[in-house]
């Protein structure tokens, strides 16, 4: 076990005083300590894409090197700017890189997806001649610490991969307070479920979403439509449901959560303008990236409505009391598409949610 609080000292003692990065479950005592810090020294980015360009900014306007957070299936997204930008053969400029390792070789079996990505994450690394280290114990920290001085030396980026349940605070940080709505996110699911189509087809977001997506079907026993869970891929799920309905006269429901909506924002712009009539949207919008530890995200601070009938949403539709979600599904589920349902929900989900396992069964079945 490794303190964060001893993580954060090597990073100082090396003039390392800016962070920013996506959160992750495998990292979100980090984050816990981060969040006190103002915005001047931590940023949580839409991406981690984005994450690494407001480092590099960072060290162009500063001369010293930023920390980058992020789950190791967030590399395909910042692999761009580390490459394009960053490389020693292009700019050369350096950042350290915390990675949460989910489906790590030496981890108990973790789900599909992670494990995929686990198993390439150190040869991506050697790819992209990123240097790194595994951090399991204190004595590793060492490593951590010669690594960053080779970046200022060498100009170029180092990572280091942390398991889970390796990070822990040493002390407890004041918790995000939370802003709670009268609509849980299983009560509007059940509604949902009740009012769909038996033909229609729901993709669902990454995270909480999905698991309680199957959670509410079992427990309710609500079986009409089918579901594709979004397992991985967060922020893509507008773009599937887009691709599968451009090809089907079935109604194409998209299940989305404010942090994937954000991460690739410009998507709902393809969304609404080639949208069907059969196409429709929702956002489950808490304000927080509630399934890696509750981070806010910067959702609340957007006008949805003229953000998507600005750019070819047909119908915008809000549901903020609990008494108005029976009407407005009805009324969003009737209306010709695109549309887009905004749900102001509670942070908070179903407790031992189910997990999507055999996936192969689930696209056969989604595809029927």
């Amino acid at each position: 076990m490794i303190w964060v609080e001893e993580l954060i000292n090597i990073l100082k003692k090396n003039s390392i005083n800016f962070y920013t990065g996506v959160p992750d479950s495998v990292l979100k005592d980090l984050s816990s300590y981060l969040n006190k810090l103002n915005k001047k020294k931590h940023i949580i980015a839409t991406n981690e894409g984005s994450a690494v360009s407001i480092g590099i900014g960072h060290y162009l306007s500063t001369k010293k090197i930023a920390c980058v957070y992020l789950q190791n299936s967030g590399l395909g997204n910042a692999i761009n700017p580390l490459i394009s930008l960053g490389h020693k053969k292009v700019y050369s400029i350096p950042l350290v890189l915390i990675i949460g390792w989910r489906g790590s070789s030496y981890s108990k079996k973790d789900e599909p997806q992670h494990e995929a990505q686990g198993q390439i994450t150190r040869e991506l690394l050697k790819l992209l001649n990123i240097r790194f280290c595994i951090l399991r114990e204190k004595k590793d920290l060492l490593k951590f610490n010669r690594l960053i001085k080779t970046a200022y030396k060498t100009k170029t980026s180092i990572a280091c991969l942390i398991e889970k349940n390796i990070l822990k605070n040493k002390k407890k940080y004041k918790n995000i307070k939370k802003k709670n709505n009268s609509i849980s996110k299983n009560s509007f699911i059940s509604e949902l479920l009740k009012q769909i189509s038996n033909n229609s087809k729901i993709i669902s977001t990454t995270g909480f979403t999905s698991r309680e997506l199957m959670q509410v079907r079992k427990d309710q026993k609500l079986f009409k439509g089918k579901d594709f869970y979004m397992v991985g891929g967060m922020g893509h799920a507008a773009m599937v449901s887009l691709g599968y309905s451009l090809n089907s006269n079935k109604q194409v429901i998209c299940l989305d959560g404010d942090g994937s909506v954000l991460m690739h924002l410009g998507s709902l712009r393809t969304f609404g303008n080639l949208g069907n009539y059969n196409l429709k949207h929702i956002l489950l919008n808490n304000n927080s990236h509630e399934s890696v530890g509750g981070q806010p995200t910067s959702a609340a601070g957007i006008n949805f409505k003229e953000l998507v009938k600005s750019i070819g949403y047909k119908n915008y539709f809000k549901i903020t009391k609990f008494k108005e979600i029976n009407y407005l599904i009805k009324k969003f589920l009737n209306s010709k598409g695109p549309s887009f349902l905004e749900v102001l929900i509670s942070q908070g989900s179903l407790n031992n949610l189910l997990r999507p396992t055999n996936l192969i069964k689930i696209k056969k079945k989604f595809m029927e």
